[in-house]
Order: structure tokens, then C-alpha cells, then sequence
């Protein structure tokens, strides 16, 4: 056991040490990137792609690991950016503080609106926490006190910024800011996952009945789930702050969290590579499709095909379209192909967590009912 748990935590943490040499290398692919490896504008690109799968793996934890559909995660990666950016630029306050204050409310927040919108469930929680999304995103616009500044976006005060992320020769520390955050996330969520309530998050995602009737409260454990992803995807927009060097209103629109959603579903859902895999891949295509579409072998075509491919968005669409008819367990399906059991056996993984539980409940009033939906 002690040696499957260290075999488990060697091949990320290989990984994770292997792309912290990629600022190092002074590769030049033009076909993948404009400029070498190491240079300021590809070390920031792949520094996006990284946050990127750091956030869509949040959105995983709530959507393919405990089955909850959201389309107002956007608002936490917003206030990571927009309140780190006010309290430095408009408070005048350190930037300590202000990453302090934030993560105080990406923790206090998703806890007030998870327990009111948990009170529903499927679409219309959906529903529910797509209107708090538009409500930040109309104070963000219509701002009273003029601090996030509407439509125009906020840049931070860079004289509170810290001095190794600022200037583009630093673009290298902003990259490693970007995977060690990535890898944060990352081995949270597994130990979330793997610990009990992420057990029953996925027996919740399998079938919440099923848990209610032995004795359980899912809307507790998805209330915990809410707030773990919630909480990451606000520290993920504070990383996103020093990457873009601005607070824009995009960050909170509906159309952000469809994208993390699209990230989740092209890497696999309730798959911490496939979701990271996801986000960097989408947010790679939809950075370079639109060289494609300029190149000159599109160019060459007759206009009847040339018009559509020099869109990015259609090839993107095209591209997504292909991988849910071919991939339908998205990119991390391709690892678990020929392997049927190992499939089924991990839907089952929660079942020790959920038993042990009833033990404890032994004179639980749901214990009898539970017997007529069968064991786990």
C-alpha cells in the first residue's frame, strides 16, 4: 500500500519537476510556436495554458467529480482578480493584504451562495448561480464607487506588485508562479477525492438517492465541494491578474465558465490529468488556430473552403465537435480504452467511505429503506 501511494505521488511530482526546466530550454518549433521556448511571449503563452488547467480541474471538482453543473464559476476567478486588483490599485493596501482579503472572500462567498443555491438541484441550481454570476458582473460594469472601472478593466498599481513579477524578464517566475499553481490544485484535488466526503461526492454524482437513503445529507458534502472548488478558482484568478496584467470584465461572463465547462468535456470529466490536459490544449487552439487560418495552405484554397477555416472559432468548434462523437470520454479516455474494469471499479471507489458511515448510523430511520435500493 505505502509503496502504490508513493508510486502515485512520484510520476506527478516528475512531471510537475520536468516542466519547471521549460524556461530553461532554448528550443525553437516553428510550427507549435512564433518564437523560441525560452522567450517572453511563448513562456507566457504556455503560462496561460497552465492556469488554464488549473482552473478547469476546479471546475471538475464540481462538475465531474460530484456531478454539480455550474455556470457561475466564473465569479470566483473574478473576485481573485478584481478585489487583489482593488485592494492594491484603490485601497493602497500591500499585496499580501490584498491576496488575504481575496481568498477571505472566495472562502466566506461560495460558502453564503452554495448553501442558498444548493437548496435546488440540476438545472435550476444551474440557473441559480448563473444569475449570482450576471449579478457580480453588473456591479462589476456598473460599478457606483468607479473602482473596477466597467467595461475599460482595472490594472493594478505595479509599484505593489511583487518585483519578480513584473517586467517581461520575469516572464520565466510568472511561469513557474503558473505551475506551481497548477500543481497545487492538482494535488488537492487528489487528496480531496481520494479522502471520504470525496468518496461520497462521487456516489452523490453517481446517485444521490442512493446516499440520502443511507443516512447521509449530500447537500452537506456538495456544499463542501462548492466551496474547496470555489476557493481554488479564486486563487487561480489572482494568478490570472499577474498573467494578463489587468482585471477585465471577460473574466466574469457566462462565456468563462462555458469555457472551462468545453475544457472539462474535451480533457474528461471526473479526470484531474484529463481536465488539466483539457484546459491547456483549448486554451493552446484558441490562442494559435487564427495562425492556421492565415497560413498560406488555407489561403490557397477555393473561397468556399477558405472562408469557413479562416475562422478559429469554427475550427475550435469543429475540433470539440470531433472529439465528443470519437473521444467521448474526452482526452483521458484514451488511457482508459481496453480497460473496461478499471473502469467500473473506480464508479465504485466511494463504497468503503459510504459503508462505513452506515456502520456508525446504525439505528439511522433510513437504514431500512436503503436495503430495498441494495448495497452499493
Amino acid at each position: 500500500m505505502r509503496k502504490r501511494i508513493v508510486a502515485d505521488f512520484a510520476w506527478p511530482l516528475a512531471v510537475f519537476g520536468t516542466l519547471a526546466f521549460v524556461p530553461k530550454v532554448g528550443w525553437d518549433i516553428p510550427k507549435l510556436f512564433d518564437s523560441p521556448i525560452s522567450s517572453p511571449g511563448t513562456l507566457n503563452l504556455l503560462a496561460l495554458c497552465l492556469v488554464f488547467g488549473g482552473l478547469a480541474l476546479t471546475y471538475d471538482l464540481l462538475f465531474g467529480f460530484t456531478g454539480l453543473l455550474s455556470f457561475g464559476h466564473a465569479l470566483y476567478v473574478a473576485v481573485g482578480s478584481y478585489i487583489t486588483n482593488i485592494a492594491i490599485t484603490d485601497w493602497h493596501w500591500s499585496f499580501a493584504e490584498a491576496v488575504l482579503c481575496s481568498a477571505a472572500v472566495g472562502l466566506v462567498l461560495p460558502v453564503v451562495l452554495g448553501f442558498v443555491s444548493l437548496r435546488v438541484s440540476g438545472i435550476a441550481f444551474a440557473m441559480v448561480t448563473l444569475a449570482f454570476a450576471q449579478a457580480g458582473a453588473v456591479l462589476v460594469d456598473k460599478d457606483p464607487h468607479g473602482w473596477t472601472h466597467g467595461n475599460e478593466g482595472l490594472s493594478p498599481d505595479y509599484t505593489k506588485l511583487p518585483s519578480a513579477f513584473v517586467g517581461v524578464f520575469n516572464t520565466k517566475h510568472l511561469y513557474w508562479l503558473a505551475l506551481a499553481y497548477v500543481a497545487i490544485v492538482f494535488f488537492v484535488t487528489r487528496w480531496a477525492v481520494e479522502s471520504s466526503p470525496g468518496r461520497i461526492w462521487q456516489a452523490i454524482r453517481e446517485n444521490e438517492l442512493r446516499v440520502e437513503v443511507l443516512g447521509l445529507r449530500p447537500r452537506a458534502y456538495k456544499l463542501m465541494a462548492f466551496v474547496l472548488s470555489s476557493f481554488l478558482a479564486t486563487i487561480g484568478g489572482i494568478v490570472y491578474l499577474l498573467l494578463n496584467n489587468t482585471s477585465d470584465p471577460s473574466v466574469i461572463s457566462p462565456n468563462f465558465t462555458l469555457m472551462l465547462l468545453l475544457m472539462v468535456v474535451i480533457g474528461g470529466a471526473g479526470s484531474r490529468w484529463g481536465a488539466v490536459l483539457g484546459g491547456i490544449v483549448y486554451y493552446y487552439l484558441d490562442n494559435r488556430l487564427g495562425a492556421v487560418g492565415s497560413s498560406s495552405t488555407v489561403q490557397d484554397l477555393p473561397h468556399v473552403l477558405r472562408t469557413p477555416l479562416e475562422q478559429p472559432l469554427f475550427l475550435l468548434g469543429t475540433i470539440f465537435i470531433l472529439i465528443v462523437f470519437f473521444l467521448p470520454g474526452g482526452i483521458a479516455g484514451l488511457a482508459a480504452r481496453g480497460r473496461p474494469r478499471a473502469c467500473a471499479g473506480s464508479r465504485r471507489r466511494f463504497a468503503p467511505a459510504a459503508r462505513s458511515v452506515v456502520h456508525r448510523r446504525r439505528r439511522s430511520p433510513n437504514r431500512r429503506r436503503a436495503h430495498e435500493y441494495g448495497d452499493l
